[in-house]
């Protein structure tokens, strides 16, 4: 395996499946499983999951509710999705812990970096939830800080599509995929993989990050080994 310690960023949408919203069971279920293939081969793995598939905190502010109280409402709706892969992991006994940023310990853990990094060591699977505990920042700002406290090696986004596209490859059938990108390309693009702050905390810490297409069988045992799979994203290529 190229990488020892892995941070896996899964949106929300991704455990909705083919449902319009919720957690899908057959999806949750296929992640687990992908997410054990890696676990056996001693992986050390942390995920952070959106809340999208629940509640979109910016959706809710474009549409009149005030952004802070909306963040908070999505961030939640993390810790949901986060007990329910907590769930679908044991129940292929795989150890996991669930770490909040927001305190709320008779169903998680309150998030401290010492405590993540034991789960560790014992070969736990570690989710964080509830984001950075602070509105104004998205999941992927929290999935990037994280990456970096905990001292992954790389940063896993997974999403519907095979990597980075210069357009929507779901509404134009000439986009062009990217292999290789680095963060100063990805933003002078304005591609939108992941927002400015969590660009910059990946380029400033020299965070590479792989964007592929999680609901593919065996795509994370590939990403983990260092196969070339979707987008590469780091700054010397």
């Amino acid at each position: 395996m190229k990488y020892k310690r892995i941070l896996l960023k899964l949106s929300g949408e991704a455990l909705s499946g083919d449902l319009d919203y919720g957690i899908e069971n057959n999806t949750i279920n296929f992640i687990a499983k992908e997410l054990k293939s890696i676990y056996n081969k001693n992986i050390e793995i942390a995920v952070v999951v959106g809340g999208g598939n629940i509640f979109r905190g910016v959706s809710a502010a474009t549409k009149g509710m005030d952004r802070a109280s909306a963040d908070y409402m999505g961030m939640l709706a993390t810790v949901i999705n986060s007990l329910a892969l907590q769930d679908a992991l044991e129940k292929y006994s795989i150890p996991t812990r669930v770490l909040s940023a927001i305190e709320m310990r008779e169903i998680a853990e309150p998030y401290i970096r010492r405590r993540a990094l034991r789960h560790f060591e014992k070969g736990r699977v570690v989710i964080f939830a509830a984001g950075t505990g602070n509105p104004y920042f998205t999941t992927d700002t929290a999935a990037a800080l994280r990456a970096v406290e905990i001292g992954s090696e790389v940063l896993l986004k997974a999403t519907k599509v095979n990597g980075v596209y210069d357009k929507d490859p779901m509404k134009f059938a000439d986009a062009v995929k990217f292999d290789h990108l680095t963060y100063s390309e990805a933003i002078a693009k304005n591609l939108r993989v992941m927002d400015m702050t969590a660009f910059s905390l990946c380029k400033e810490n020299n965070l590479p990050i792989i964007v592929f297409n999680m609901l593919q069988t065996d795509s994370i045992i590939d990403a983990v080994s260092g196969k070339p799979i979707g987008t590469l994203i780091k700054e010397d290529l």
